[in-house]
């Protein structure tokens, strides 16, 4: 009744929607944004705040984002945070939507900024029992209906989803052409495989020269722009599937320094001869613990990402495992000071997050790019 009364209100009328899984299991909700179908793997992200710069992380291309939090929209949308152009998740999931925000910043509700990028949601989901059950099983295909529904049909969409690992996201999310962000630090070639904007905009507030290429860019061509060092960056999908991006890599590891964030490490990591593999659940939020082991103290990260590198495979590479994950005692950080190599799993960069380690990674970057 109250939902009712709301909706009338504010002029809102919450669609029919459901939520179909491989395995069979359908649940009704409520939809908003646009009407349609979406598909992808369902993820589930922890975060209390920052829903806007989730939203818009082309690492979550491919997915279906389900926040923990019990409570999304209640600040609206400023678009003052996007860490893209456009909304990446091809759907959200909720347990409540607010779709009457309070903030002196917000310009939208999420509602509309769902619409204004053809994207949809649902909500009234148990969020909570959904997320346990991901965590016991793993992660699983998934479909979404907004408007219009159909449970049988749902549940072919989310059984016949190629699997994350099978699937070419990077090319979706990579810029189409180089461009130049001028500065008059050390010049830094960057492979964009999915770029966070507060990635680029921690570099350029260090003062880096960046000239940003496209995925499919040559060895050669990053050549021209004579870089002095290289920068992977984060991204959607299975590392393997960046071939190009390996390649870069291998052509100028030793040369100059090389430096990456999130799926850079994991390329990274590739290239020199290591192994990744797919975790159960991955780690999304802003709220995961990095242990530093020479300071022997423990950062609060934020993290996107549902692949690792495996560490045993590291042994004859050169890298040296820095930084692990208590919960799992996953790889969060690697380097190679012979070689001048320095990775973090994490998002040092934060948004959304916490800014432990902000400073301390692009300081580094800066410290070993002046000698």
């Amino acid at each position: 009744m109250i939902e009712e009364i709301c909706c009338k209100k504010f002029g809102i009328f919450m669609k029919d929607a459901i939520l179909a899984l491989e395995d069979g299991t359908t649940i009704e909700g409520k939809g908003f944004g646009k009407e349609g179908i979406s598909k992808g793997e369902l993820v589930f992200a922890t975060p209390y705040t920052g829903y806007e710069e989730a939203m818009t992380d082309p690492s979550y291309r491919g997915q279906l984002l389900m926040f923990t939090y019990p409570l999304i929209g209640n600040y609206g949308i400023s678009y003052e945070h996007m860490q893209s152009d456009t909304i990446q998740t091809d759907g959200v999931v909720v347990r409540e939507v607010c779709l009457d925000p309070n903030h002196r910043n917000s310009k939208t509700d999420i509602e509309s900024f769902l619409k204004e990028h053809n994207k949809r949601g649902i909500s009234e989901i148990d969020t909570r029992k959904l997320t346990t059950r991901t965590r016991r099983r793993g992660t699983v295909k998934a479909s979404m209906m907004v408007g219009e529904t159909d449970k049988e049909k749902a549940i072919e969409v989310a059984k016949n989803l190629p699997d994350i690992t099978e699937r070419q996201l990077i090319e979706k999310v990579t810029t189409q052409e180089p461009y130049r962000m001028k500065g008059d630090g050390p010049r830094i070639a960057l492979i964009d495989t999915g770029v966070k904007q507060n990635i680029l905009n921690n570099l350029k507030r260090k003062g880096f020269d960046l000239f940003v290429y496209p995925l499919n860019t040559s060895p050669l061509k990053v050549e021209g722009c004579d870089p002095d060092a290289i920068f992977v960056t984060n991204g959607p999908g299975d590392p393997k599937n960046a071939e190009n991006a390996i390649e870069i890599v291998q052509h100028f590891v030793g040369e100059i320094p090389i430096f990456g964030i999130c799926f850079g490490l994991q390329i990274i990591s590739l290239a020199l001869g290591a192994e990744t593999y797919k975790l159960k659940f991955g780690h999304r939020g802003a709220n995961q613990p990095v242990k530093d082991h020479e300071k022997d103290i423990v950062y609060i990260t934020a993290q996107n990402h549902g692949f690792a590198v495996d560490e045993n495979s590291l042994e004859d590479t050169g890298l040296e495992v820095i930084q692990t994950n208590p919960n799992d005692n996953t790889v969060e950080g690697v380097r190679d000071d012979y070689l001048d190599i320095l990775t973090v799993q994490y998002h040092p960069e934060a948004c959304p997050g916490p800014k432990d380690v902000e400073e301390k990674f692009f300081g580094k970057v800066r410290k070993i790019l002046e000698g």
